[in-house]
């Protein structure tokens, strides 16, 4: 019970920095990001980039999907804009876990003091950098402690049986990391703890690769309750990112055993591993959907509005 109880703390560090990090970065730039949003997704493709960009800098796709939801419900972007902007968001949010696998632990302490000092300057931008630090160091404390009680944790019989089943059931994995996901509000948490308990070797890189490509369709349940009580566009933006990471998934469903190969070619360590195949799964998912966006929405604008 102790054990558990820890884990769960970590995830609390972990969405706690996650939201440190995000005040910090979003106090920076909130004007200018949804200035891009407005301005800068006239076309498919602009719009994924700036989706990307934009998803980069504020460390999350959800925020960027509630903002998204927002402004078309204000009437200042359209659905047919969102579509790009959804592929976009799906490749900014790869940008953490590539980020959460550098090796800083040594440095861990000193940014932690940095980012409580500077979180206490009056100067916006400082206090923004102040944020930034103190989520940085949280969100890597979680990262090591996840990896610490994976062991711990697997050790117990009924999580044990479930690691195994993990394991042994692409499907299974999928599902637990869609439900996780919808639980906690964060597929980067989500891929974060199937990062620890690959370095730990608590699961396979093929459960893991399962996990992540289940809290890509977890993460949809942030947008779909942003949605609530917006107009019909809102609630259509709000499915199309429903369908289109449901669509990657099932594409790539039939390929994970291939997908740990190719990452154990790319890297050595696991959570390295997970970090690139999240990143080309959510790549090569929306440039292949990229030339039918305007197609997607006219589709979806065609029957959600029979």
């Amino acid at each position: 019970m102790f054990n558990i109880l820890v884990f769960i703390f970590f995830i609390i560090l972990f969405l706690i920095g996650m939201t440190v990090l995000r005040t910090g970065l979003f106090n920076a730039s909130a004007s200018s990001s949804k200035q891009w949003l407005i301005k800068l997704t006239n076309t498919p493709f602009r719009g994924m980039l700036v989706g990307t960009v934009v998803t980069g800098i504020l460390q999350s796709s959800s925020a960027v999907m509630v903002m998204t939801i927002g402004l078309i419900g204000a009437k200042m972007l359209t659905f047919k804009q969102s579509i790009g902007i959804i592929l976009g968001t799906n490749i900014g949010t790869t940008f953490t876990t590539e980020f959460i696998t550098f090796n800083i632990n040594s440095a861990i302490v000193p940014i932690a003091i940095a980012g409580a000092i500077l979180a206490l300057v009056k100067k916006t931008i400082l206090k923004s950098i102040g944020f930034v630090l103190l989520g940085l160091a949280l969100i890597f404390s979680a990262m090591n402690g996840f990896e610490l009680i994976a062991t711990p944790i697997a050790a117990l019989p009924w999580i044990n049986e479930y690691t195994s089943m993990l394991n042994q059931n692409h499907f299974a994995s999928i599902v637990a990391g869609m439900i996780i996901t919808m639980i906690i509000q964060s597929s980067t948490a989500t891929t974060g703890i199937a990062m620890g308990f690959l370095s730990s070797a608590v699961i396979g890189i093929d459960a893991g690769i399962a996990i992540m490509l289940g809290a890509n369709i977890g993460t949809c349940i942030t947008a779909l309750l942003a949605s609530i009580g917006g107009g019909s566009e809102s609630k259509l933006c709000a499915y199309a990112h429903i369908w289109l990471n449901l669509l990657g998934v099932i594409l790539f469903y039939p390929f994970i055993p291939y997908l740990s190969k190719l990452a154990q070619i790319l890297a050595t360590q696991p959570d390295v591993q997970l970090a690139h195949i999240s990143l080309i799964f959510n790549c090569i998912s929306s440039i292949i959907a990229l030339p039918f966006a305007n197609k997607i929405a006219d589709i979806m604008l065609k029957f959600y509005q029979k």
